[in-house]
């Protein structure tokens, strides 16, 4: 087995064509596998949504230290 890390710019035709590839692969099972895929978020996304969320209210907090910052969302 051998491990290939690339990098693929999908705003080119080649970088889509490639990607759309590389999943058609992984999909079908044929040795193909995607360990990592920068698309997806790191952060959980529930998380994601409470801070989001937050953002778009009018609502501010006010607070002296991170800590109460978290309890306060």
């Amino acid at each position: 087995m051998t491990t290939i890390t690339i990098n693929i710019n999908e705003r080119t035709k080649a970088g889509k064509t490639l990607r759309n590839l590389i999943e058609l692969f992984s999909k079908e099972n044929n040795g193909v596998e995607i360990i990592s895929d920068s698309k997806k978020s790191p952060y959980n996304p529930d998380f994601v949504k409470m801070v989001l969320k937050e953002k778009a209210s009018k609502k501010r907090h006010r607070v002296d230290n991170v800590d109460e910052l978290w309890d306060s969302l």
